[in-house]
């Protein structure tokens, strides 16, 4: 099968424009639609381990892909400089991201420099970090000693041979699970364990994925096959309800619905009548989840995004490298969220792909879920 290459990287990102009149953070940015600027989400790589089918498929992202040199990316000293910025703004939440962040050379340096930046209320900064758990045995405790909060897992399958057919490159279920482990052990929890749900490649697992973390600390989340990018051949046909998820696993393991926890979580929640834990289900594509949206989303490379289905980015990198100082980047900022109105799951249509015709929506591998 011969490689169809497209672009991680953004080439049509505009320069970010920098306000005539500064702007002087006060702890709360709004949009234009009311919803305060919460949680920075961070792509620390463009590059990953795993070929996952939904995601970073091989025919796309073969041994020839084109990755962003070392140049490109922001370094550890920008990325902190760009977070405290962020958080003078209100950001009180960084996830860390990718591409798979653990790839990125000495990630616990970045986290032992973000977690010294207090937030404009006086709460921790709440620092997360999303993997797919492959390095996650060996890089537990030095990313927990650096000061990082919890992590999230993805985690497909538990039957192995589906697992390797999602990820593609032949990586165990065991080796994930004993990363998810390690993190319990050192104290990276609650930990969270994603699960993307593709009608005929991976759908007879959810019950099995449900028995298997029932009764334990994890919490396990289902989210439904996005129609993200262009690589990964998106169908609506292959999209598993979460309405459809939580019936196959009540049907065996009775479940009643929980409130959520804060203003604007993605995850409805639901708990297992006898008490054995809960479950979580994102209904990325049959549900509308933007109305309490509050996050702003940094690529690799230092673009900015303000919304996961969006089809450009905003070049924040150029301002950092062209020696503006951080009340000019922060105004550029603070203009570019509170024009913000960016809603796609509320005018999303059956036929997704029809809704911007001609427009390529970014990559998940390429500004993270």
């Amino acid at each position: 099968m011969s490689e169809k290459i497209i672009m991680l990287h953004d080439l049509r990102a505009p320069a970010l424009a920098v306000p005539a009149a500064p702007v002087t953070p006060g702890g709360v940015l709004v949009d234009a639609l009311s919803r305060p600027l919460h949680d920075l989400r961070i792509s620390v790589t463009d590059r990953c381990n795993f070929r996952c089918v939904y995601c970073m498929p091989k025919e796309v992202f073969g041994k020839d892909y084109p990755y962003l040199p070392h140049s490109d990316l922001l370094s550890f000293e920008e990325i902190t400089r760009v977070a405290r910025i962020f958080i003078a703004h209100g950001v009180e939440k960084i996830r860390l991201t990718g591409g798979e962040p653990l790839l990125r050379k000495n990630l616990e340096h970045l986290v032992a420099m973000l977690r010294t930046l207090p937030t404009a209320s006086g709460r921790p900064l709440d620092l997360t970090l999303t993997t797919n758990g492959s390095l996650l045995a060996r890089k537990a405790r030095a990313l927990k000693d650096a000061g990082l909060d919890r992590v999230t897992v993805s985690l497909d399958a538990l039957d192995d041979a589906v697992f390797k057919r999602m990820n593609d490159v032949d990586f165990a279920v065991a080796d994930v699970l004993a990363g998810i482990d390690a993190a319990h052990a050192v104290g990276l929890g609650p930990v969270k364990v994603n699960m993307v749900v593709k009608r005929g490649s991976n759908d007879d697992q959810i019950v099995p994925m449900a028995r298997h973390f029932k009764d334990s600390p994890t919490i396990l989340r289902f989210i439904e096959y996005m129609d993200v990018g262009a690589s990964n051949g998106w169908n609506m046909e292959e999209v598993v309800p979460s309405s459809e998820v939580v019936e196959r696993i009540a049907a065996e393991l009775p479940l009643v619905p929980v409130a959520a926890n804060y203003t604007g979580e993605t995850a409805a929640r639901w708990r297992y009548l006898d008490g054995g834990g809960e479950i979580g289900v994102i209904s990325s594509v049959t549900g509308a989840f933007c109305k309490d949206c509050s996050r702003m989303r940094l690529s690799t490379e230092g673009k900015l995004y303000t919304c996961l289905f969006a089809t450009r980015g905003h070049d924040l990198r150029a301002l950092l490298r062209a020696g503006h100082d951080d009340l000019a980047i922060g105004g550029a900022i603070a203009q570019l969220w509170r024009g913000r109105a960016d809603r796609y799951s509320e005018t999303r249509t059956a036929d997704t792909p029809s809704l911007e015709r001609g427009a390529r929506k970014v990559e998940m591998s390429y500004i993270g879920g």
